[in-house]
C-alpha cells in the first residue's frame, strides 16, 4: 500500500511541476498559470500602456459617477454568472510602481513613474477614448504595459482552465461579444474587449 502512496504523491507532485512550468510558458506576458505565481514577463520593448473601467462598459446606460468616487473595476459584469465557456480576448495592461516584483525587473517604465491612482485614471482615459469609438487594436499597440500583446495584437483564447491570472479568466467568460470590461490583477488593470 506505502508503494501505491508514493507513487500516486510522485505523479501528482510531476503534475503539478509541469502544469506551473508548461502554464508559465504558455501564459501571456504579464499573466500567470494561477492567481498567486507570476510568468516572467517578456522585457519591455518600447510596449503601449492598457486600461479600462469597472463601471464603465460600452453601452452603459447608467449614468457615469465622479472620477473620484467611481471604481474602475467591472463589478457588474464580474457578478453575473459567465456568458461563456470559451471567449476570444483582447487586453490593455496598466500597471503602477508598486506591482514592480510582479514583473521581475520588466515593469513597463511608464509604469515605473506611475502610482495606482494614476494608473485608475489612465484607465478611465482609454475607457472614455474607447466609448467614444477609438480601435481597441491601436490604442492597445499604442497604451498597453504588456509587451506581447502590444507588439503582435494578439488575441487570447480564454476557457476556465486557462493558463491566465483568474481575474483575467472571470472577467472574460463573462463579456459578451464586443464588451469591455475591467479586472485588477497581481499584474494591474487589465482592460479586456471579447472579440468572439
Amino acid at each position: 500500500m506505502n508503494r501505491r502512496v508514493t507513487a500516486l504523491v510522485s505523479i501528482v507532485v510531476w503534475g503539478v511541476v509541469w502544469g506551473v512550468v508548461w502554464g508559465a510558458a504558455l501564459a501571456p506576458a504579464g499573466c500567470s498559470s494561477s492567481p498567486g505565481t507570476a510568468a516572467r514577463p517578456a522585457a519591455p520593448t518600447a510596449a503601449p500602456s492598457p486600461a479600462a473601467a469597472g463601471s464603465a462598459t460600452t453601452g452603459s446606460a447608467e449614468p457615469a459617477q465622479p472620477a473620484a468616487e467611481a471604481s474602475v473595476l467591472s463589478t457588474e459584469i464580474l457578478a453575473r454568472e459567465p456568458v461563456a465557456n470559451t471567449a476570444t480576448v483582447k487586453h490593455i495592461l496598466i500597471s503602477w510602481s508598486e506591482l514592480s516584483d510582479a514583473f521581475q525587473g520588466h515593469l513597463d517604465p511608464r509604469a515605473a513613474k506611475r502610482s495606482k491612482a494614476d494608473a485608475e485614471a489612465e484607465v478611465r482615459a482609454l475607457l472614455k477614448q474607447l466609448a467614444d469609438g477609438a480601435d481597441f487594436d491601436t490604442v492597445m499597440k499604442a497604451k498597453s504595459e504588456d509587451v506581447g500583446s502590444a507588439n503582435s495584437g494578439r488575441a487570447f483564447t480564454v476557457t476556465p482552465d486557462a493558463q491566465l491570472v483568474i481575474e483575467f479568466r472571470q472577467l472574460s467568460l463573462r463579456l459578451r461579444p464586443g464588451e469591455i470590461g475591467v479586472c485588477q490583477s497581481d499584474f494591474g488593470f487589465h482592460i479586456i474587449k471579447r472579440i468572439s
